[in-house]
């Protein structure tokens, strides 16, 4: 899933940014700005013209992001307020599956 993709209020976990060429500035920036793999971002507003921009919330920092830009964070796992999964997995599953 991609950040712009993600539902508001709704936890994703970086995987990686995707950088559409060598040395792509757009990518490098969003990597310098956080969002780098493991850390947790959360959309938590759309602007009221076609839902740009995007306000995310990477770790502690908010930002406001072209649909574009976010379209390049891929996401490695996606969950709820309440810690579920959006395929169901809750957050306490995953971990004992990661220890297994």
């Amino acid at each position: 899933m991609r950040l712009s993709e993600l539902p508001r209020r709704v936890r994703g976990v970086v995987e990686r940014v995707e950088a559409r060429f060598e040395n792509d500035p757009i990518a490098r920036r969003l990597r310098e700005l956080g969002f780098v793999a493991g850390e947790d971002v959360q959309v938590t507003a759309a602007g009221p013209f076609g839902a740009e921009p995007l306000l995310v919330q990477v770790g502690y920092t908010r930002f406001a992001l072209r649909r574009e830009e976010a379209a390049r964070v891929l996401l490695a796992a996606v969950e709820d307020a309440c810690g579920t999964g959006l395929a169901g997995e809750s957050r306490a599953a995953r971990a004992r599956d990661a220890a297994a």
